[in-house]
């Protein structure tokens, strides 16, 4: 409903319709709506590793299903890893908080987290695992980091989705050798952003080889861009041998390069596959993902609660929210109801207000005839 603050909550659903629609919907028999302060004080205590698997459950739900089978790449699901901020205070949250002083001078106490996010180059984000950056050991030196983080969050996505064939993408912090490590320990491959910067000595390896190799060499036009790639296989690094490829784009005045490391073979009839449908769609989980739950109603850095507990259920609460709002609105029945309503914030209100106003039909909860429904996705 994208009411930003508990507190909206509880005046949207103080209605007689709202009460009798959710004593349907969850099969019980309640006098009144749940106090937004009551659903704080229950999340409070409830321990985070039971919400955590929720966003779990739902990704195991649509891959047997195969609705997410379109957007497979080679036969794996795309996966970007990333952190975010998510609560900034003035004051020590809790014994876990990073600290930092900002560039007034001023303490400041926040909790990033790191996601693994599977996503697909329509635009669906989905929340795969969740590692929260914090400080666990009072007795450390140094803060903690997405790094770290990842080797917790590498754990979570291996105990839920062992078998799942994963191609992991991440930005170029993660062109490292420990991130190469796990991948190879947990049989993932990997796409990440290659940057003569970060890695000055492998790139200039990769630029020499390149240019000595002439045939890896493919020219692509898309999107009005033409696209001119180039490859290496077989770069020695630490214990590890791994591919590169580049891709310079031209459209009119305008200009851009990508290049990225990789642990899949890279030829001809791959190269402009894995950039365009795979390196390319790491940023999905910034735009698609932590921009939409920061920016578009869901407040993902709105203090739902300051005990510790209850904000990381509500974070894990937001993340399935998201995923069920972007279920419907990738859905084949919203380009209909938009045309009757005008435009996807008038559906999205109107849904809202008949829940809250409406008392909806008992056979409409039926879950015997919504077998017979089937809504599939929108693959444009």
């Amino acid at each position: 409903m994208a009411l930003k603050a508990r507190r909206q909550f509880r005046y949207e659903s103080a209605t007689p319709a709202f009460l009798a629609n959710l004593n349907a919907l969850a099969q019980i028999q309640v006098e009144t709506p749940p106090h937004d302060d009551t659903i704080a004080y229950y999340l409070e205590r409830v321990s985070p590793q039971a919400f955590a698997l929720l966003p779990v459950h739902l990704i195991r739900r649509l891959v047997r299903m195969k609705a997410l089978d379109r957007w497979r790449l080679h036969g794996a699901f795309l996966v970007a890893i990333d952190g975010t901020g998510q609560l900034v205070f003035h004051h020590r949250h809790c014994p876990h908080c990073l600290t930092r002083t900002s560039d007034s001078g001023q303490r400041l106490y926040f909790h990033p987290v790191l996601e693994a996010k599977l996503v697909t180059a329509n635009g669906l984000v989905f929340s795969m695992a969740t590692a929260f950056i914090e400080n666990t050991d009072p007795k450390a030196t140094k803060q903690d980091c997405e790094l770290k983080a990842f080797q917790r969050l590498a754990v979570q996505l291996k105990e839920h989705f062992p078998q799942l064939p994963l191609i992991l993408l991440g930005d170029s912090l993660y062109a490292c050798n420990r991130f190469f490590t796990l991948c190879r320990e947990n049989q993932w491959k990997f796409i990440v952003t290659f940057k003569k910067s970060d890695m000055p000595s492998l790139f200039a390896e990769f630029e020499t080889l390149r240019d000595l190799s002439p045939k890896n060499r493919v020219e692509h036009r898309q999107d009005g861009w033409t696209q001119q790639f180039a490859w290496v296989n077989q770069l020695p690094y630490d214990k590890h041998r791994l591919s590169a490829f580049e891709c310079r784009q031209t459209r009119r005045q305008e200009c851009g390069y990508f290049a990225w490391l990789t642990n899949i073979e890279v030829g001809t009839a791959s190269v402009i596959t894995l950039a365009n449908q795979g390196g390319r769609l790491r940023w999905k989980i910034e735009n698609e993902g932590f921009n939409i739950q920061k920016n578009h109603g869901y407040e993902l850095e709105h203090a739902y609660s300051e005990n510790e507990q209850a904000a990381k259920n509500f974070y894990y609460l937001l993340q399935v929210a998201h995923a069920i709002n972007q279920l419907m609105i990738k859905g084949s029945l919203l380009p209909d109801f938009v045309k009757v309503m005008g435009s996807l914030r008038n559906y999205l209100r109107r849904l809202a207000e008949c829940f809250r106003q409406v008392v909806i039909e008992a056979q409409m909860w039926d879950p015997a005839a919504a077998v017979a429904i089937q809504i599939r996705l929108d693959t444009s």
